[in-house]
């Protein structure tokens, strides 16, 4: 490895328009300079692709593809790739000026290493910058990678400090650990990222985090889409990704932890579906009840609809819930 490896930066385009300019700005703003821009244009119909043809700067790449998802897109770029770094970076979010290059300098020497950093969401509209971030539990870092996983799906079932969320462009992995785990799943629609980098986090030995480095994840103050709440196909995507997860972290482990953590998923499954795909409510309950039998779904435990559930069920409140959603649409 060289004293200034190569980093490729790979983002997946579809009609970004509106935020591909800042997300390109931020990867060309890196105080890490030894990188390239791989940008896979997933046949945008707005100007996204003229955007990224407009930046005069040799080391961004632009590529087109017919359209076939972001994971198509990510493994167009993996394959273009030059680097020994590999960082994926959503065409409508950014990141702070010295992630890359704190991030290198962890890894550097540690080849079974991957490296994460804190995420911040901010919403649509606002400055993302003037966002203090906060250090989560995975700012220890880890030597378990399993455990890691058991204690980001489990959340305060395994302890009261656990779970959250990691942006997809926290990690920063060498190509070769994303070698070994695998390409990006192209069937999967829905949590293709959740699905991958549990392959990428059981490839590597260990997590280092990085205090200095912070991305950005763009949230929206209304919904983008109704049809992902009824979008049996995106359903479908998830209880796949969580089966396939399920799979991999219990070829590692299958302790107790690792199975509660497992039917928490299965749980949050059966919630998130219910009304609009029954069949795939029943299945999550049946998966979730195999790996810890006494497992119950108890989604709503205080507030209003906490009383509401004892009342009618957790169902009759998610009915309510959807039917407020359709009308309100």
């Amino acid at each position: 490895m060289t004293n200034t490896p190569l980093v490729s930066i790979i983002i997946p385009v579809f009609n970004s328009e509106k935020y591909l300019a800042d997300t390109i700005t931020s990867a060309l703003l890196q105080t890490w300079t030894n990188i390239e821009i791989i940008i896979v244009d997933d046949s945008s119909t707005d100007r996204s692709l003229n955007i990224a043809r407009q930046f005069n700067d040799d080391r961004i790449r632009v590529f087109e593809q017919k359209n076939k998802g972001a994971s198509a897109a990510r493994n167009r770029g993996l394959a273009e790739a030059k680097g020994e770094y590999i960082q994926f970076l959503d065409a409508d979010d950014v990141l702070n000026n010295v992630k890359i290059e704190a991030q290198v300098r962890l890894l550097a020497g540690k080849d079974d290493a991957i490296a994460n950093c804190a995420t911040v969401n901010f919403f649509d509209r606002t400055d993302p910058y003037n966002i203090q971030p906060f250090h989560d539990w995975y700012r220890q870092g880890s030597t378990d990678t399993a455990d890691f996983l058991v204690k980001l799906y489990g959340g305060a079932l395994i302890g009261p400090e656990y779970g959250g969320m990691i942006g997809v462009h926290a990690w920063l992995c060498p190509k070769t650990t994303i070698d070994r785990a695998g390409k990006w799943n192209e069937e999967l629609t829905t949590d293709d990222d959740g699905e991958f980098f549990c392959r990428v986090v059981l490839a590597a030995r260990r997590i280092v985090y990085s205090d200095q480095a912070v991305c950005y994840y763009r949230k929206y103050t209304k919904t983008k889409s109704l049809s992902a709440v009824n979008d049996n196909r995106a359903n479908q995507s998830l209880l796949t990704a969580t089966d396939l997860k399920a799979k991999y972290l219990l070829e590692k482990t299958s302790g107790t932890n690792a199975k509660l953590a497992l039917a928490r998923l299965y749980h949050e499954n059966a919630v998130s579906f219910y009304p609009a795909s029954l069949a795939l409510t029943r299945e999550s309950e049946r998966k979730m009840k195999q790996l810890i039998p006494e497992f119950t779904v108890r989604p709503f435990k205080s507030g209003i609809t906490g009383g509401l559930s004892k009342l009618i069920s957790w169902k009759g409140v998610k009915i309510l819930q959807y039917l407020k959603t359709r009308l309100l649409a």
